[in-house]
């Protein structure tokens, strides 16, 4: 039994890593939102993902691993006209990164809702090793 109050543990314990590094990459994205190019007409912070999933392979214990940290590829940057700022490109044209603010909070939120549930979930794990460990006292 205390074996698999200790796997919840573990697993809890993954998912609160996980969770903190999400956190950490939404929080550099949401800094780095009006970043430009250094140079006239280069490309600006692009958004960064993470990919978590379930560890694989010999000796892989139970819970979530970061698989990757990636560059978002795929969602386009915002072109704002603005011939004054120095990245601005002949046309007058700046390069924004793809990072929309609003998508970047609600995924914080949910981070910091998902690494609550697991710091919950190891509270409740350490409260049921107590009392059994209180009842084997006791008996």
């Amino acid at each position: 039994m205390i074996d698999s109050l200790k796997s919840i543990s573990t697993i809890a314990s993954s998912g609160m890593e996980a969770q903190s590094t999400r956190m950490r990459v939404v929080s550099e994205n949401i800094a780095n939102a009006r970043s430009t190019g250094s140079t006239p007409g280069a490309d600006p912070y692009r958004r960064k993902t993470v990919h978590m999933g379930v560890p694989e392979g010999i000796g892989a214990g139970p819970g979530v691993s970061i698989r990757a940290i990636a560059t978002d590829d795929t969602t386009p940057f915002t072109i704002e006209h603005d011939p004054g700022n120095p990245a601005a490109d002949a046309d007058g044209n700046v390069k924004l990164p793809n990072v929309n603010v609003l998508m970047e909070m609600a995924d914080l939120r949910e981070a910091g809702r998902s690494y609550s549930a697991n710091l919950q979930m190891m509270k409740q794990a350490r409260s049921m090793i107590s009392m059994t460990i209180d009842l084997l006292r006791a008996g």
